[in-house]
């Protein structure tokens, strides 16, 4: 193997990781929302995979990129039926404020990976800067998203004026800033991610709002 094709195989099992990451962070913050509404075992897999996947689909769908990626990684789909099933005894002992909290803690865990991935991905597929961003957001977002309809509520993205997808929007530039001036693919992803997350908690702790 030539360390060009060495490169590009640890930068492939290295964006797996992330994405890996981003799907169990959004896999919970799914299970977590699911129980709190008392759905059976199948609907708190559907809200999961939902939360999961479907930003990340919907990235696929738009960028033209097949298979899609929980097609390609058959065992990341496991992993969240998995979750699924061990979700009651899990969550049993967790009192409502532990739950709400934890889902906001891994619902910014998926925001910032999700994004920081998306963006890259889609730089690395050749889309502009503008182009690359939105489909870090719409990465991030749309798992959350159709997860709050699936549950019959008012999207998040919508009701909720504190930073959200801003967070993942800024945190994108500032990733494409990273690339910009040299530094490396990973390093970039990570920082990138770090600091929407980051920005996500900060604006939650601090009850930074946006104006209406």
């Amino acid at each position: 193997m030539s360390p060009l094709q060495a490169v590009q195989v640890n930068a492939g099992a290295l964006y797996t990781a992330f994405e890996f990451a981003a799907v169990f962070a959004s896999a919970v913050s799914g299970v977590i929302e699911a129980r709190q509404r008392r759905l059976d075992a199948v609907g708190t897999f559907v809200v999961a995979f939902l939360t999961a996947f479907g930003g990340g689909t919907l990235r696929d769908v738009l960028l033209d990129r097949r298979p899609f990626y929980w097609v390609a990684h058959e065992w990341m789909v496991w992993a969240v039926f998995v979750l699924t099933l061990s979700a009651p005894w899990l969550l049993r002992f967790s009192s409502g404020n532990v739950s709400a909290r934890a889902l906001i803690v891994f619902d910014a865990i998926g925001l910032g990976i999700f994004s920081a991935a998306g963006t890259q991905l889609a730089i690395a597929m050749g889309m502009p800067p503008f182009t690359a961003v939105m489909m870090g957001v719409i990465t991030a977002v749309c798992g959350g998203l159709l997860r709050d309809i699936v549950c019959n509520e008012m999207p998040m993205i919508l009701r909720d004026g504190r930073p959200y997808a801003t967070c993942a929007f800024l945190g994108n530039w500032a990733l494409l800033g990273l690339l910009a001036v040299g530094v490396a693919e990973s390093a970039a992803v990570t920082l990138g991610a770090i600091l929407i997350f980051t920005l996500r908690v900060l604006t939650l702790r601090l009850g930074v709002e946006l104006p209406r």
